[in-house]
């Protein structure tokens, strides 16, 4: 079959801080393919809409399927299966990824007619089996999908990583992809899924709490196929599990690979295998991203991070005697006050190393949005993208919005600008020699994008999908929140198609 894969467009804080390549989506494409299938792949955060107008028109595909990370997309993806199915009325239209899977029946409800299915849980495994019942007349019982007539059999999950491999080799504006100075910037996964269980996160109940490490061959082996200079590790949290690490690290000395790195972790991870870091470090490792999500005792154990304050200072005093540059990230309660936002912007400054902020917001799947008690304030999924406030804000929303952007614009003052670019500007010469402006043109964009008046005007913007209503759950048993059970039937990424 024609099958043509489409990843929505960027959201707010891409516009400026990063850009990363749709890995997931470029799995899936690997899988189909080696199914038998005919592959192209459309990112339109780096292609227009026009450019995916022409693909649809020119290939015709018989099946379009599009990634659904993250729950902002939900509208612009109804949309655009509308658009295709104006233009191919007998194109099968399916929705897979993370957020949707939390979502399924309702954006089936919600497209009315539009999309013909969504995939929850891998894609990787699911793609296969549903291209190959969509030839055949019927997908009712392909595991993991889910259609206007209920819910298959549950998703399958792959044995291991290793397979399929990306097919990176699809992706047109490869260019364009970035994190920080890192620019270009490919993304590589060297372990899936999450043990903790933080009660604001979907990582841990999408995969059922389990956690599966790619092969140290594997992951050396796609490591060296990677043209860019730059790479983004995408773990949820890096080597969690020192000896895999290091095993990864022995492979890539072996075989002489050198890359500039950027990777996810959490101080106590760091702290209990910093020999691994210091070895990275050696190897590449620039960049490292904490969540520590609160400066206090009372914010840390809020969300269930099971890590103290102190560790998180000295996580970052360890990443510092490392030489490894550190952004951290802290969630904004819609509860906090004046002087609350007054602390956290006087511990921002204070710090050398970069500080995001991000809105708490109860997402599907998520233990909070079962347990959070405050009223909603708005469904849009638009909204739903840790930039807004969706619940009740102590200060008046336009006044909590200065606040948050006064504080965010902490960043801006150190890290962004006039100083960063002649800090960096031996870092900007090299990518601009390279015809490499990503990290060039955030630097000036700050204010464009993070600006009070438009993200109180983004409320008022007319709502025509919305977000359903929480369903009370008793989350006393977990697994209830799982998309992916422990025990459930696994599977083989791909079904071959006989010769």
């Amino acid at each position: 079959m024609r099958l043509l894969l489409v990843h929505p467009s960027a959201l707010m804080y891409s516009e400026i801080f990063l850009r990363l390549e749709p890995l997931g989506l470029e799995r899936v494409a690997g899988a189909a393919r080696e199914a038998g299938h005919e592959v192209r792949v459309v990112d339109l955060q780096v292609l227009s809409v026009r450019r995916l107008r022409d693909e649809v028109r020119s290939f015709r595909p018989e099946a379009l399927g599009i990634s659904l990370n993250y729950l902002a997309n939900i509208p612009e993806a109804i949309r655009l299966a509308e658009r295709v199915k104006e233009e191919l009325p007998d194109c099968f239209v399916f929705l897979g990824g993370h957020s949707v899977s939390f979502v399924a029946e309702e954006v089936i409800e919600q497209a009315k007619g539009a999309v013909d299915a969504v995939v929850r849980g891998e894609g990787e495994p699911a793609v296969g089996p549903l291209l190959e019942a969509v030839r055949d007349g019927g997908v009712d019982g392909v595991p993991g999908v889910v259609t206007a007539s209920g819910r298959g059999p549950a998703p399958l999950m792959l044995h291991g990583i290793d397979e399929p491999l990306p097919a990176r080799d699809l992706m047109r504006g490869r260019r364009r992809y970035f994190i920080g100075e890192l620019d270009p910037c490919a993304s590589i996964e060297f372990t899936r899924g999450c043990p903790w269980d933080c009660s604001f996160c979907s990582a841990w109940t999408f995969y059922g709490r389990s956690y599966r490490k790619a092969s140290p061959e594997a992951a050396a082996e796609d490591l060296a196929r990677i043209r860019e200079p730059n790479v983004f590790i995408v773990d949820d949290v890096a080597f969690i599990r020192p000896e895999h690490g290091n095993a990864i690290a022995a492979e890539v000395e072996r075989r002489g690979i050198r890359k500039q790195y950027y990777l996810e972790t959490r101080s106590d991870v760091l702290l209990r295998h910093p020999e691994v870091f210091e070895r990275w470090a050696r190897l590449g490792l620039r960049y490292m991203f904490l969540g520590m999500e609160a400066i206090d005792a009372e914010g840390l154990d809020l969300y269930r991070k099971r890590v103290s304050p102190d560790e998180n200072l000295k996580a970052l005093e360890t990443a510092r005697r490392m030489g490894i540059r550190v952004a951290i990230n802290l969630i904004v309660d819609p509860a906090w006050d004046e002087e609350r936002f007054r602390v956290v912007r006087e511990f921002a400054t204070a710090v050398p190393e970069i500080v995001h902020f991000t809105v708490m917001t109860p997402y599907p799947g998520t233990e909070i949005w079962h347990t959070e008690s405050r009223r909603l304030t708005t469904r849009d999924y638009r909204l739903f993208d840790i930039q807004h406030a969706v619940v009740p804000t102590t200060l008046p929303l336009e006044r909590f919005y200065e606040e948050l952007v006064r504080t965010q614009a902490v960043i801006n003052r150190k890290h962004l600008g006039l100083r960063t670019a002649f800090g960096a500007a031996r870092v900007l010469a090299r990518n601009l020699a390279h015809g490499q402006t990503n990290f060039t043109r955030m630097l000036w964009k700050f204010n464009q994008v993070y600006n009070p008046r438009r993200q109180l005007a983004d409320h008022a913007r007319p709502v025509r999908h919305e977000l359903p209503l929480p369903q009370r759950l008793d989350v006393g048993d977990r697994r209830r929140l799982y998309i992916h059970t422990r025990g459930a039937p696994q599977g083989s990424p791909t079904r071959r198609v006989p010769d």
